[in-house]
């Protein structure tokens, strides 16, 4: 679980009118910035970045069905999509 602490960041009007112009233009949010931004400048200072989190996405199968075992992909695929002619 990751933990967040709210803070208070006293930033010049111009970057902060320059950083809601661009997040206007591209999307995002201004915490996802200045996280970003924080995360390229500690890389750099440090000279390492932290490891990304990495959720593992699993589910609750039982793997192939038994007449899919041994079978290629272009075989199971066209069990899947017996319409697709690309």
């Amino acid at each position: 679980m990751v933990a967040h602490m709210k803070t208070t960041v006293e930033i010049s009007d111009d970057l902060l009118a320059r950083s809601r112009k661009l997040l206007k233009q591209q999307g995002g949010t201004l915490r996802s910035l200045l996280e970003e931004g924080l995360t390229i400048i500690l890389k750099e200072r440090t000279g390492r970045m932290e490891k990304p989190r990495i959720t593992p996405v699993t589910f609750a199968g039982k793997g192939l069905q038994p007449q899919m075992q041994g079978k290629n992909w272009e075989q199971i695929r066209s069990k899947i999509y017996p319409d697709d002619r690309g």
